[in-house]
């Protein structure tokens, strides 16, 4: 059976090669000049399924799948068909799927092979004539419907790939994957064939289709506004058909000016601050700046009375540190003559200075704290202290050494 079926198909095969130019021209012309090929060559070729006759008196012509097969290997703009009968494929690989499981089950191992091959081939064909479909759609979005001329006819095919992207869509939701993945069970090669690939393939096409759907209902919109445009501009060159000596008024002297030409606005507008305008930030800082704030104001200038001025000379204002200040400084100044580290309570208890040693580990942290940072890192400060033993993340603090780095 399957010699005769090789036999048949070389035989096609070789037709299709031979007759190249004939099956083209009836490809791009729709029909067969028969007058121009010989009586016997066409005889063959309805034969062997490529070309027929609709009716006896009318012309030879391809035959779908052989036109359906130029149109898909061309990827040509005029294939506006889609195959979204996705039950009908999907009922075929549950019945080829039960027909494998069983030649498996009674050991018919040649039988489980070939249906093993039909199952792939109707998966690969299923994927396919999805991958199809959205290259289609894509194709005839990127041209802007560009097979036909005018706008009316463009909005028809759009309207028309809404609806079959709707039914596709509409079509999607017949796959169950966990009713494929129940009938598949542990058998990896099912598995594979009916979860994981047409899975994929699943996910791509719904994807790929939202796409297509937002950007037809884009396209339409485009279109349906240059149709608006073309109907007023035919209209008004049918108006000026009609009337050939048509002369615009002057509208601007009139009482009550149309509704067409009063369409202006408002000669000041209302205005309104945007604080959320990035633009008018800089307006906005400087009419801030420019802003003054008076802390007092007197607000009866009768009531003030000259005052007269001592313009003695006043005497000198001496500001003095504060004692514990300076008990930090000269502990800072004995690190860096000694050069050796030394904590602040040894150093407390060294020169019998007189405050509160809490006072004085606070003054010394803040006298380190206060340094800029190209003196700052000239010292080393360590804490020496231990962890509360009730609350974690409290360290009580008992000494600090202050050392050179």
């Amino acid at each position: 059976m399957s010699q005769v079926l090789i036999q048949a198909g070389t035989k096609l095969l070789n037709a299709l090669g031979r007759h190249s130019d004939l099956i083209m021209q009836a490809y791009i012309n729709g029909s067969v000049k028969e007058r121009d090929h010989s009586p016997k060559v066409l005889e063959q070729l309805v034969q062997l399924g490529v070309l027929w006759r609709p009716e006896a008196q009318s012309e030879l012509r391809l035959k779908s799948a052989v036109r359906t097969l130029l149109e898909g290997s061309l990827q040509d703009e005029r294939n506006r068909t889609i195959n979204a009968n996705i039950g009908a494929s999907l009922a075929s690989l549950k019945t080829l799927t039960e027909h494998y499981k069983e030649a498996l089950h009674y050991n018919k191992y040649n039988e489980a092979a070939a249906h093993m091959g039909d199952l792939t081939e109707h998966v690969y064909q299923l994927s396919e004539s999805l991958s199809n479909s959205v290259r289609v759609m894509f194709g005839r979005i990127n041209n802007e419907f560009g097979y036909v001329s005018s706008v009316d006819a463009k909005i028809r095919e759009n309207e028309l790939a809404q609806g079959q992207v709707t039914d596709l869509l509409a079509q999607l939701e017949c796959f169950r994957f966990d009713e494929l993945s129940e009938l598949a069970g542990s058998n990896r090669e099912l598995r594979h064939l009916l979860v994981v690939s047409l899975q994929q393939r699943f996910a791509k096409a719904a994807q790929e289709l939202s796409v297509v759907q937002a950007r037809l209902l884009d396209l339409l919109g485009r279109f349906r506004e240059f149709q608006g445009r073309t109907r007023l501009l035919k209209g008004f060159l049918l108006h000026m058909e009609q009337q050939p000596d048509f002369a615009p008024g002057n509208y601007a002297n009139l009482t009550n000016v149309p509704v067409l030409f009063n369409q202006s606005d408002t000669i000041i507008a209302n205005a309104a601050p945007d604080v959320n305008n990035v633009e008018h930030e800089a307006d906005y800082q400087n009419i801030v700046a420019s802003l003054t704030h008076v802390h007092k104001r007197q607000t009866k200038h009768e009531d003030t009375k000259p005052v007269d001025i001592d313009v003695a000379e006043q005497s000198t204002l001496s500001l003095e540190k504060d004692p514990l200040q300076q008990a930090v400084e000269a502990y800072f100044c004995e690190v860096i003559d000694s050069g050796q580290p030394k904590t602040a309570l040894d150093y407390f208890e060294e020169q019998a200075l007189d405050f509160d040693p809490e006072v004085w580990i606070y003054q010394v942290i803040g006298g380190y704290q206060a340094l800029n940072d190209e003196d700052k890192q000239f010292f080393a400060l360590e804490s020496h202290g231990n962890n509360d033993k009730v609350y974690t993340g409290n360290f009580y603090i008992n000494d600090i050494t202050l050392g050179l780095r």
